[in-house]
């Protein structure tokens, strides 16, 4: 770490210390990220452009933004964090992401794709009504040209004279292999050198390249004469996901992102014991035994099928499992479509991500109360990735809208329950969350029975205090009923649905306790436990309602257990919250 310069001394090194600057980047990453969780195929494949953007550009004044950010990893070392790297992603360490208020060096903050080419445009319109000379430079990789919003900002860009450089560091992967016309576009380009600069040079962007991403001198070259330009123009380079660590190069999908693995080989460390199955896999096994039921079952994913447990589904039903890319708002319009045509669309969407489409869920599904499955995966917090993939929004933005009911499943057995009651039929659209990680499944088994809709359930009988859970936050919250002080004044109720509310469960909760307290993990303003407060105030109800979950404030990365320990959502902190509240009422 000790010889890896910043940026200004980066500039004085020659083409020898360049070149053994490389091997020092991806040796770093390797070593780092073999120990903790982390994004490793992207940042392997972005070194020597890493590098020569910042040999080349008078960085921090002239503008990089990584998109996505991902990438970023020698970005960071050589801008002041590398003997902060061995904590990256890690519970009070530097960001997995560009974080402006981390550096000076990263201008823009980005975990989610497509974003670049809008802000970038942004800065240089400001800088060019300002009277100040500056190069924007938009790096675009993983996919996430093809996002809507990048489109749209070429569009715009196309019809200025900003100066932003794209460089379009095409390695045809996102988290899966690129998807879509586009694609297959840029693979035409790369053998046949005159026919990809049409679709930019139409859009009166300059176009350059493909060149290769992993030769360090002609990239120096060539950004040297794209320093010298000014407007828009496009460089299109190629380069290798995983790039210096063999495994990786040839297991993309599997090391995007592979959590611990022996540095030197690659291979990927053994779990220890008997894992439990992942909501993911039951997830996606479920549908594809459902699929097998109903012919008018379709999956649609934005560029998610791995994350999603879809692959063997895509497998199986190549024509009913559809990947459209980054495109989420697309995928959902997309569903809505389908659905007017006698089909029943499995929406397959992270909950962070699903944000995107928030337009298309009122105005193109729900407003037409379209039959439509949003299956919300990573719902809740994620961990390592932060306050950009943390599903904790979408109770919130959800529980508003008109004829959408939302399911929250509170382990594995309910999931796939309401998945095989949504696939007898629907009038309606439906959100069903559940989280990142583990169920309480060794395997899946297929007895399915038919959830009985908009119901919560009693999990446990009480004589004072009634506890509500919301989702598989109901585990942490039966654990610490084993260790609170007075478990035999404490009720638990799991809610189920949020949307419709178990009317007729919250009246009996509401008349025969004199205390509520409400657990979720999502948002508190306007989360589940609001809804309760509104059927509180609707009915007229005076007794108190304490409401816990993710407070009024983004929430940094970290494991998981660190999180939930800092938020009191753990068994013991909730231990801790009951115990606290029934010694407060006694004395």
């Amino acid at each position: 770490m000790d010889s890896i310069p910043d940026p200004e001394k980066l500039r004085n090194f020659n083409s020898s210390q360049l070149l053994g600057l490389t091997k020092t980047l991806r040796q770093a990453i390797v070593d780092v990220l073999s120990k903790g969780e982390g994004h490793l195929g992207s940042s392997l494949g972005s070194v020597e452009l890493t590098i020569a953007l910042h040999y080349v550009f008078n960085t921090p004044k002239d503008i990089l933004i990584w998109d996505v950010g991902h990438q970023s990893y020698s970005h960071k070392m050589l801008t002041g964090r590398k003997e902060d790297f061995d904590q990256l992603r890690q519970h009070g360490g530097i960001s997995g992401f560009p974080k402006r208020n981390e550096s000076s060096y990263d201008a823009f903050g980005t975990g989610h794709a497509g974003t670049s080419i809008s802000a970038a445009l942004g800065m240089a319109l400001s800088a060019e009504l300002n009277g100040i000379e500056k190069q924007h430079i938009a790096i675009i990789g993983d996919a996430s040209i093809v996002n809507g919003m990048a489109f749209e900002a070429l569009n715009h860009l196309g019809t200025t004279s900003a100066s932003v450089l794209i460089v379009l560091n095409d390695n045809t992967m996102g988290i899966d292999p690129s998807v879509g016309a586009f694609k297959n576009y840029f693979d035409k380009a790369k053998k046949i050198n005159s026919s990809l600069p049409n679709f930019f040079q139409n859009l009166n962007i300059p176009y350059s390249g493909p060149i290769d991403g992993h030769d360090l001198d002609l990239l120096i070259k060539t950004l040297e004469k794209q320093k010298k330009e000014s407007g828009p123009r496009l460089l299109h380079i190629i380069t290798k996901k995983g790039k210096g660590l063999p495994v990786a190069e040839n297991e993309q999908i599997t090391y995007h992102a592979p959590g611990k693995f022996d540095p030197i080989t690659g291979k990927l460390n053994p779990a220890n014991g008997k894992q439990k199955i992942k909501f993911q896999e039951v997830f996606g096994k479920t549908l594809t035994y459902l699929f097998k039921q109903n012919s008018k079952t379709i999956a649609i994913t934005p560029a998610m099928p791995t994350g999603s447990g879809l692959v063997n589904l895509m497998r199986e039903f190549p024509d009913r499992c559809i990947d459209v890319g980054i495109a989420e708002q697309h995928a959902v319009t997309l569903a809505a479509g389908m659905a007017t045509q006698g089909m029943l669309p499995f929406c397959v969407i992270y909950s962070t991500f699903l944000q995107r489409a928030y337009d298309q869920i009122i105005h193109d599904v729900a407003l037409q109360k379209l039959p439509v499955v949003f299956c919300v995966d990573r719902a809740g917090v994620v961990g390592h990735d932060g306050p950009t993939h943390h599903g904790v929004f979408d109770i919130a933005y959800l529980r508003c809208i008109p004829n959408l009911s939302i399911a929250a499943p509170r382990n594995a057995e309910i999931l796939q329950n309401l998945l095989y009651t949504a696939q007898l039929g629907l009038d309606h659209p439906l959100a069903i969350r559940y989280p990142r990680g583990y169920s309480q499944l060794n395997e899946v088994f297929f007895d399915l029975k038919k959830t009985e809709w908009g119901k919560g359930q009693c999990l446990k009988n009480g004589s004072q205090y009634a506890i509500i859970s919301v989702g598989t936050l109901a585990q942490a919250v039966g654990e610490a009923l084993t260790k609170v002080d007075h478990p035999e004044n404490f009720a638990h109720y799991d809610l189920g649905f949020v949307k419709p509310l178990d009317v007729e469960m919250l009246h009996e909760v509401f008349n025969q306790y004199k205390h509520i307290i409400v657990f979720e993990e999502g948002t508190i303003k306007g989360g589940a436990g609001s809804s309760v407060l509104e059927f509180s105030a609707t009915h007229k109800y005076k007794i108190p309602i304490d409401l816990e979950g993710i407070p009024d404030k983004f929430i940094s990365h970290g494991s998981p257990k660190k999180l939930f320990e800092s938020l009191g959502l753990d068994a013991k902190g909730i231990c801790k919250k009951l115990n606290s509240l029934s010694n407060k009422n006694r004395e």
